[in-house]
């Protein structure tokens, strides 16, 4: 019954891992979070990477050997190709102006 829980502990783990960049995580960091890729495949994508540049599409992916389509639809949504944009930022065209405080009226 341990074992069982400790498996399921580790399943859960693997499934609210954070998504990785795949142009700046290390070999061993692809290998522990991506699913069908060891150590091997995660150090030729590391290779591939250095040898051609930054990946700019999951399909890209593809091109490194052991890598296959399966394999990155099973990890297409814990791979990252660029930097996400916070959630909060809003870039706009114009800077905001700030308000003008209302000038009050002088009576005589």
């Amino acid at each position: 019954m341990k074992k069982l829980f400790m498996l399921l502990m580790l399943c859960s783990f693997v499934v609210l891992a954070d998504p990785i960049n795949i142009n700046q995580a290390d070999a061993d960091t692809i290998a522990k979070t991506l699913t069908g890729i060891g150590p091997k495949k995660a150090e030729a994508v590391v290779q591939y990477r250095k040898e051609h540049g930054d990946f700019k599409s999951l399909k890209d992916l593809e091109n490194v050997p052991g890598i296959g389509e399966k394999t990155i639809q099973q990890n297409e949504k814990n791979i990252l190709i660029g930097d996400p944009a916070p959630a909060t930022a809003v870039k706009t065209d114009k800077p905001e102006k700030p308000e003008k405080p209302q000038e009050a009226k002088k009576s005589k």
